[in-house]
């Protein structure tokens, strides 16, 4: 018997679920959660089989690496309408085994889960295409810190403040990143920042890092991106100075 169990705020959904896969001999829809703490107790029980995430604007990439290091035997799927290259391929590095779209018919749904549960992975043939085409760099802790900031449209002064360096440094560091990545300005250079930090659906993640000297509430909260995913063409764009976007706290 597979054990699956969905991860959802919307109950229909869990219905339609629950009505495909009772007539698939060999299933059994275990339950719904809807709550990220209670699902961390549920994985660490052993249970279930497969995890399907209904991909929300509530689940970010760091809610994923908690439930993927809280699972002891699922296997997770997620569950969208869309998503992001990026959120993609950090997705499976993470170790996410499938990639759904909610569009698909029903028996291929089910196919996906027997495929996962069987050791395999499934993900779509324009998403896999959409991965060869994107460039992977890698990045500093400092450089993936400065994209951060600069991505919620802080001014080279407050970077540098909030990091702790000179602005004189800081135009040096964006200067390499230019090159780096391939871009002619600082807004191009954010809205790269802007698409890596997101999970697809607006929501910007928050990872606590270390500042090379005393630490303040500030850095506390500071994004610390590894790479960015660009797509293959870059971009050209003719906008004025990216908005000024602060994450709420």
């Amino acid at each position: 018997m597979i054990r699956t169990l969905l991860f959802s705020d919307e109950p229909i959904l869990a219905k339609g679920l629950e009505a495909i896969l009772v007539s698939v001999e060999g299933f059994q829809l275990t339950g719904v959660c809807s709550n990220t703490a209670k699902l961390k107790e549920i994985l660490e029980s052993g249970e279930p089989d497969i995890l399907l995430i209904d991909l929300t604007s509530d689940v970010t990439f760091s809610i994923l690496s908690e439930l993927k290091k809280a699972s002891l035997n699922a296997k997770i799927v997620l569950w969208v309408h869309s998503i992001s290259t990026e959120l993609a391929l950090q997705a499976m590095a993470l170790g996410v085994r499938g990639i759904l779209r909610k569009t698909l018919p029903s028996d291929l749904l089910v196919k996906c889960l027997q495929r996962v549960n069987e050791g395999e992975f499934w993900f779509e043939k324009a998403l896999t295409d959409s991965f060869l085409s994107a460039k992977r760099v890698a990045l500093t802790k400092r450089e993936g810190q400065l994209v951060s900031l600069l991505s919620q449209g802080l001014k080279n002064k407050e970077i540098a403040s909030m990091l702790l360096i000179s602005e004189g440094t800081v135009k040096v560091y964006l200067s390499r990143l230019f090159q780096k990545v391939g871009v002619k300005d600082r807004f191009e250079l954010a809205l790269y920042g802007l698409k890596n930090l997101t999970t697809g659906h607006g929501t910007l993640e928050k990872a606590p890092v270390t500042a090379d000297r005393s630490a303040t509430p500030e850095t506390a909260q500071l994004q610390d991106l590894r790479a960015l995913f660009l797509e293959k063409s870059p971009l050209r764009m003719t906008s004025p100075a990216p908005p000024r976007l602060r994450n709420a706290s």
